[in-house]
């Protein structure tokens, strides 16, 4: 299987691309890391050449090792990057990634902790989802899903799969033979916005009892119920939003954990976080945004915290 990694960010996410691209390569991953992105690419990547091959003005190509590259792709939208990612994974298969038999969107904020193997084979179940902590109960009858259900029916489509808990949006892993998931994710986020009047600028509404609150998310739940193909579920030990988990570490909220200062925040009784240690531990390697006496400094700041936080914690 040729499969490809691809990502969106702006501004300080760069920290977050350099990481997950780190934790690709120590996991075995070999092949292309498509990176959407808005604004001047970071200094970093300085040896980036232009690739006219890619059929995509302003495109440029950066050598991370011998077998993994970062082609960086300029974007022009208004959307809000989370509402632009299956835009973007079809806008690849149908272009610049066309030769793949399976693309993975990750999230900037997310380090991978298994052999990419995994992945390879999670995809070929179904297209690979996994579910939230904060909102993970979701049961077929909640009032909110009641609402999507109406949607679906109003679209022409029909429930195909029980779906019982909230899927996050920071990961999916498509294999081409699935595509049709990415085009009816993209018509509900669409719809979103046609019929309910979804701001494409913003993550979410504020009003949780809209239908699309979270835009990309809830048109991703949406698309997971009423889908023409398998899909294959994780639970929240998907992402490290609970102990226990092995294949992703996602750093959900705020502040990141490049922008975080442990020792502050441990004494607000917030240790570090799963996905805080997980990114320090690639924050370094093929793609070296640190120094080593800084990243040194900040895992040392790092376990003080966790230290701290076995005594005095808020939760």
């Amino acid at each position: 299987m040729i499969s490809v990694v691809c990502t969106l960010f702006e501004n300080h996410f760069h920290f977050g691309l350099a990481a997950l691209t780190n934790s690709l390569c120590r996991q075995g991953f070999k092949g292309s890391v498509y990176a959407g992105y808005r604004g001047a690419l970071p200094k970093w990547c300085s040896s980036a050449k232009p690739d006219s091959s890619l059929n995509w003005p302003g495109a440029s190509i950066y050598h991370a090792t011998e077998h993994v590259t970062i082609n960086f792709l300029p974007v022009d939208t208004a959307f809000h990057f989370t509402n632009y990612k299956p835009a973007f994974m079809l806008q690849l298969l149908n272009g610049a990634a066309k030769h793949a038999d399976a693309i993975m969107y990750f999230d900037p904020d997310i380090v991978i902790n298994c052999n990419w193997s995994f992945f390879e084979d999670w995809a070929s179940h179904g297209v690979a989802l996994v579910h939230e902590i904060v909102t993970n109960d979701l049961p077929d009858t909640h009032p909110v899903r009641m609402q999507w259900k109406k949607i679906i029916e109003s679209n022409n489509r029909e429930i195909t799969h029980k779906v019982d808990s909230y899927i996050n949006g920071g990961f999916c892993g498509v294999t081409k033979e699935n595509i049709s998931f990415l085009a009816t994710w993209n018509e509900f986020i669409n719809i979103g916005i046609k019929e309910y009047n979804a701001d494409i600028t913003k993550i979410w509404s504020f009003n949780k009892a809209h239908p699309f609150c979270f835009l990309d998310q809830d048109a991703l739940n949406i698309t997971a119920m009423c889908c023409d193909c398998p899909i294959s579920e994780m639970g929240p030990d998907g992402m490290d939003f609970i102990h226990g988990g092995w294949t992703m570490a996602h750093a959900v909220g705020s502040p990141k954990p490049w922008k975080k200062k442990f020792i502050a925040s441990a004494f607000k009784g917030i240790p570090p976080s799963i996905a805080d240690k997980e990114f320090w531990k690639n924050a370094n390697g093929p793609v070296s945004t640190y120094s080593t006496g800084y990243a040194k400094i900040k895992m040392l700041s790092m376990q003080t915290a966790a230290f701290m936080g076995r005594f005095y914690r808020r939760y």
